[in-house]
C-alpha cells in the first residue's frame, strides 16, 4: 500500500476542499457554451436587482417559495376587471430599467420569465439547496400562466422559414465584393450544410475543414448544442457541396483564409477583420431579407427552419434530415414536417374536381 506524501496535504473522502470545489465550479462553467454563461449572469443579476428592490436587502439562497411566487406575480400579465395588470410596481420598474438590468418598461416576455425561473432553479439544484422553483404551488401557477398567454395569443410565434426560393432570393443580393462573397459562403455553408446554428457558424474553424474535391468540403463538427460532450459520431460530418461548396472555395481564395475562422468581419475599405459575433449571423440574414425585398419575420434560425421544412417539402427521409441537422429529436424535426404535410394534404381539396 502507499503511504501518503508528506509534502501533500491529505484529504478526507467525505468533504471537499475549497481548492477542489473551485476546481469543480471551473470545470462545470468550462463545459456551458458562451451564450449559456451569459444568459446565466444576466437571469442572475436581474434576480438580485429585483430582489434588493421588493425586499430590501441582499438575495439569498434557498428563497422561500413565496419570494418565487411573487416573483411571478411581479412579472407576469393576467386579466383583470379593469383589464391587464401585474404587480411590478412602477418605481421598482423604472428602476431596473434604469439600472440596465432590464431592457424596457413592462411585464416581461413569457419566455423570459420561464427562464429566468429556471435559472434560479439552476442554481438551488447546483448547491443542493430545497428548491423553491419546483414546489408543488409554483409549477401550478407557471402551467396556468403559460394557458392564460396562450389563450389571449401572446406567446411567441416561430420565427419564418427561409424555404428554397426566398432563400434564392437573398442569395442573388450577394455580389462580387469580398463582402457579398463571405455573406453568400456563410449563408449556403448555414443553410446546405442542414441548417447550422448562428454560433456553430461564427465559431467554423478551417481545421475542421477538409476539402475532398475541386469545390467540395466537408465540415467536421466537433461541438453542438446537440453534442456537447463532443463525442465522435458519424453524423458531425456535414458535407458542402455543389452551390455551396463553389461558394465557399471563392470566398477562402478571395479572402486568403487557411487558417482559423472561416467567417470573419469585413472593415471598412473592404479589409478583412477579425472574429464575427453570432448575433452577425443574424444580422447577415436580416439585412439581405431586406435587400431581397421578401417578406417575412427572418433570423439567424430562419435558415434551420428553412432547410428542414424544405426537406420536408421534397420528401428527404426523417433519417437522413437528422443526420443533417443534428436533431435528437423526432418531434422537434415532425414539426417542420408536419406544418409541410397539412398543405400538402389531399383531404384538403375534396371540393376541386382534379383532388
Amino acid at each position: 500500500m502507499l503511504l501518503p506524501l508528506s509534502a501533500v496535504p491529505v484529504l478526507q473522502p467525505a468533504t471537499l476542499s475549497d481548492i477542489t470545489r473551485d476546481a469543480v465550479s471551473e470545470l462545470m462553467r468550462d463545459g456551458e457554451s458562451q451564450n449559456t454563461l451569459v444568459s446565466y449572469r444576466t437571469a442572475l443579476r436581474y434576480w438580485a436587482a429585483w430582489y434588493g428592490l421588493r425586499y430590501g436587502g441582499g438575495i439569498q439562497l434557498p428563497l422561500p417559495v413565496t419570494c418565487v411566487l411573487q416573483f411571478v406575480v411581479d412579472h407576469a400579465q393576467r386579466m383583470t376587471p379593469q383589464g391587464l395588470a401585474f404587480e411590478l410596481p412602477k418605481e421598482v420598474d423604472q428602476a431596473l430599467v434604469a439600472g440596465g438590468y432590464k431592457g424596457k418598461l413592462g411585464p416581461m416576455a413569457h419566455n423570459t420569465l420561464v427562464h429566468r425561473i429556471s435559472v434560479m432553479s439552476k442554481a438551488h439544484q447546483l448547491r443542493q439547496l430545497a428548491n423553491p422553483c419546483q414546489d408543488a404551488q409554483v409549477r401550478e401557477l407557471l402551467s396556468r400562466t403559460r394557458k392564460a398567454y396562450a389563450k389571449r395569443g401572446a406567446l411567441p410565434r416561430k420565427k419564418a422559414a427561409l424555404t428554397k426560393d426566398p432563400f434564392q432570393a437573398l442569395l442573388e443580393t450577394c455580389d462580387d465584393t469580398l463582402r457579398g462573397k463571405r455573406d453568400r459562403a456563410l449563408l449556403l455553408f448555414a443553410w446546405a450544410s442542414g441548417g447550422r446554428r448562428r454560433s456553430e457558424v461564427a465559431a467554423a474553424d478551417m481545421q475542421a475543414l477538409r476539402r475532398i474535391g475541386e469545390a467540395e468540403y466537408l465540415y467536421t463538427l466537433v461541438h453542438s448544442k446537440a453534442n456537447q460532450s463532443g463525442t465522435d459520431r458519424p453524423e458531425n460530418h456535414k458535407p458542402v457541396l455543389g452551390a455551396a461548396g463553389q461558394a465557399l472555395k471563392n470566398w477562402l481564395d478571395a479572402s486568403g483564409i487557411i487558417d482559423g475562422l472561416i467567417f470573419r468581419r469585413i472593415l471598412k475599405g473592404g479589409h478583412l477583420g477579425g472574429a464575427m459575433s453570432p448575433a452577425a449571423v443574424r444580422t447577415i440574414v436580416q439585412t439581405r431579407s431586406a435587400l431581397a425585398g421578401v417578406d417575412g419575420d427572418f433570423s439567424a434560425h430562419s435558415l434551420r427552419s428553412g432547410f428542414v421544412t424544405e426537406a420536408g417539402r421534397q420528401n428527404v427521409s426523417l433519417a437522413d434530415t437528422m443526420a443533417l441537422t443534428g436533431h435528437q429529436s423526432i418531434p422537434a424535426v415532425m414539426g417542420y414536417f408536419r406544418a409541410e404535410a397539412a398543405i400538402l394534404n389531399k383531404g384538403a381539396r375534396l371540393l376541386d374536381d382534379d383532388a
